[in-house]
């Protein structure tokens, strides 16, 4: 178990293309656990938001699905640059 800022960090393990490996490796100064854990952070605040729309809607299930595609379509569009 590792620790950071005395905080309990468990670990896990990402899987990445052989391409995409070699250029995180080109990025010595960059922290990708940290990069990794903020976009995870992310992740789940945006779930917790489609949860609470989800709960006080009408939507269907196949609606909210559609909702939660569209924006990480569009999150996607935005980080990709």
């Amino acid at each position: 178990m590792l620790y950071i800022r005395g905080v309990k960090m468990p670990t896990i393990t990402l899987s990445v293309p052989e391409e995409l490996k070699k250029e995180m490796d080109k990025q010595k100064e960059i922290n990708w656990s940290e990069i990794a854990r903020t976009a995870i952070k992310e992740k789940i605040a945006q779930f917790k938001i489609l949860q609470v729309i989800s709960q006080k809607s009408k939507l269907t299930e196949k609606d909210a699905l559609e909702l939660g595609k569209k924006i990480n379509e569009t999150l996607h569009k935005r980080y990709e640059n």
